[in-house]
Parts: structure tokens; C-alpha cells; sequence
């Protein structure tokens, strides 16, 4: 059955997070006086995403809300005993660096642009409606998105299949009817076809899967592929350089 509609991640999928993260915290411990502290910014920064991924585990694990994951990570990198104002503050200040340097892949608007009118478009994001929504509307794709639904208003997170059947229902799409392109091996391509969807990892770093790979995830390089894996009546794209 043909592929109605393509559901997106947001975070090293669309918007480039990782370059975000790092020049955001980069001029966020030069602000704070904090580049003292550790050997190098990569080091800073490998702490600080090594911090995050372990407190966004609390958060899919219903162990903590997203405001209190936050707080924790920012009192696991400072090892100081702050209160949630304290806390809140660190990281608002860390958010205003973090945001002046936002930006879109550069592969993102052809794509959309190439898929307008041939596919529905939606996002489902292992984050928060209130930081992603505000994303897409700075980065100006937020009207191309038929819905945007994101893991702390859900109550479920990826890789649950139940997050991604949320986004077919919204769709009013069935699994198979849909695509799910992400840049998470696990979290995203794997989660997604073992939920039945189309799934299609967006490798960009040239990752190695742990385990073998679902014979239906497909991998690309680069979003000018995708078109190609979707359908003949897209307008352009070139078949997966992995085959």
C-alpha cells in the first residue's frame, strides 16, 4: 500500500541538535566562567550529554517530571545542592545561548518542498510540546506539520510502539500507511518498524547499529534519498547509498 504520510523527529532529524548543543554550551560555560572546570569543552560537553541522556531515562521512565530531569541535569554537572529556582535559572540561561544558535539541516526544506504534494506531514518527538512547538515555529516549518505530538504530553515515549500508533491516530492512518524518519538507530528506526511502520533511519554520522538491523529499517544518508525510498511520484531523490 502506498506510503500516505511521512511522521518526523525533530531533534538531529530536522534541526541540528547536536551543533546547537555544543555551540549553545560552549558559550554558556565561557559565560558562566565554567571552561575551568574541565580539560576541554568537548569534555564539558560529553559530560553534560552523558548527564542528559541519563535523566531523559528517569523522565521515560516515569520517574521524574520534565521540568524536575532538567533540574537534574544541572545539578549533576555543577555537583551543587541547588533549589528548582536555582536550577531553572542555570538552565534558562543555558537555553538563550542554546537557541541563538538554532538552525534547520540543509536537507530539510527541499525535502519538504519535494514532498508537499504527495505526502501528509506530522511530528513525533521524544521531548515536550512547549520546546518543539516553539522550535518549528523559529525555524519557520511548524505550518508544514499537520500535527506535532511529543513524549511528555503522551505519557508514553519512543521507542513504545504506543508513541508511534499516537501519531498514525492523529494522522487517521494506519502503521503501514505511514513513514517515521528519525536519526536514532534504536529509539527511532527500530522502534518504528517494530510498530509497523515504514521505517527510515537518517544516518548522518555513519552509526553502527548494536545487533542486527529489522530487515524493513532502511538507512539513508542524507533526506534528498528519501523521496526515492517513498514512491515514483515524488519529484526527485536517489536510491539509498546503503542499499
Amino acid at each position: 500500500m502506498r506510503i500516505e504520510a511521512v511522521v518526523w523527529d525533530i531533534d538531529d532529524t530536522l534541526f541540528d541538535y547536536t551543533s546547537a548543543d555544543r555551540g549553545g554550551m560552549r558559550a554558556h560555560l565561557t559565560a558562566e566562567g565554567l571552561l575551568g572546570r574541565y580539560d576541554s569543552v568537548d569534555g564539558a560537553i560529553t559530560e553534560w550529554r552523558r548527564i542528559t541522556d541519563l535523566q531523559w531515562a528517569r523522565f521515560a521512565a516515569g520517574e521524574a517530571t520534565f521540568e524536575e530531569q532538567r533540574r537534574g541535569r544541572v545539578r549533576l554537572f555543577l555537583d551543587e545542592e541547588l533549589t528548582d529556582t536555582e536550577a531553572d535559572a542555570w538552565f534558562q540561561r543555558y537555553i538563550g545561548h542554546y537557541e541563538a544558535v538554532w538552525a534547520l539541516f540543509p536537507d530539510v526544506l527541499p525535502v519538504l518542498d519535494a514532498l508537499a504534494a504527495s505526502h501528509r506531514h506530522a511530528v513525533l518527538s521524544n521531548s515536550s510540546l512547549h520546546v518543539q512547538d516553539r522550535k518549528l515555529r523559529f525555524l519557520g516549518v511548524h505550518d508544514r506539520f499537520e500535527s506535532v505530538l511529543c513524549a511528555a504530553e503522551l505519557g508514553v515515549s519512543k521507542p513504545a510502539a504506543e508513541a508511534f500508533h499516537a501519531s498514525c491516530e492523529a494522522l487517521g492512518l494506519a502503521p503501514h500507511q505511514v513513514a517515521y524518519v528519525g536519526d536514532h538507530p534504536e529509539i527511532d528506526g527500530r522502534g518504528a518498524a517494530d510498530a509497523g511502520l515504514f521505517s527510515v533511519w537518517i544516518d548522518r554520522g555513519g552509526i553502527h547499529l548494536t545487533g542486527e538491523a529489522p530487515p524493513d529499517l532502511r538507512r539513508i544518508a542524507s533526506l534528498a534519498e528519501l523521496p526515492a525510498l517513498l514512491g515514483p511520484d515524488t519529484r526527485f531523490g536517489a536510491q539509498s547509498t546503503f542499499g
